[in-house]
């Protein structure tokens, strides 16, 4: 089995591709060791030591270091255990919550609820396989229809990225906005 590296945007996470699906459809992240509870390959990673977080998007994982942590030093026994992860046959998640979840719908009336839709499109078909290249996810987390502000969630390498405010303001905010007039601004939504 080859696993490839990638390094990401955010230099505290690296993008690892074991060359097989790992998710499938959909992404699922693990902020705490508790959260990496659901997943073996999630624990095993947590249990390193200098792991603070773990995504999983359909074909590749990424892990966050903390600060104190070097690249150098956590590299190989994060290869380990994702091959051992592999090869061992145990499933990627103990729960059935695979990738779902992502968004909080709220109940919009039916204007609002078409505009939601036609920022959910966007999201999924041009702006989320740009960020997924690097590593991260953005997932809808509110629209507000009186003010036109949208919520998103940044996950993965986009979750604490130094450039993360500026792929949301000039990138994901712009396109929004040319493609969905009613959008008048985007933020991001934290936890």
């Amino acid at each position: 089995m080859f696993i490839q590296t990638e390094t990401t945007p955010n230099p505290e996470v690296l993008k690892f591709l074991p060359g097989r699906e790992v998710l499938g459809e959909g992404a699922r992240e693990f902020r705490t060791a508790e959260e990496g509870d659901a997943s073996p390959l999630a624990k095993a990673l947590f249990d390193l030591g200098d792991v603070t977080r773990v995504f999983f998007g359909p074909d590749f994982l990424t892990v966050t270091k903390g600060e104190d942590a070097q690249w150098p030093h956590l590299k190989a026994p994060i290869l380990a255990a994702i091959m051992d992860h592999f090869t061992s046959g145990r499933p990627l998640l103990l729960d059935a919550e695979a990738g779902g979840g992502h968004d909080e719908d709220g109940v919009y009336d039916e204007e609002a609820s078409q505009i939601v839709a036609e920022i959910k499109e966007l999201l999924d078909t041009r702006i989320r396989p740009a960020v997924a290249q690097d590593g991260g996810d953005i997932v809808f987390s509110r629209f507000e229809p009186q003010t036109g502000v949208v919520w998103l969630h940044m996950r993965g390498a986009c979750s604490g990225c130094p450039s993360s405010s500026a792929t949301l303001k000039s990138g994901v905010e712009n396109m929004l906005k040319h493609y969905v007039p009613e959008v008048t601004r985007v933020e991001q939504t934290l936890g």
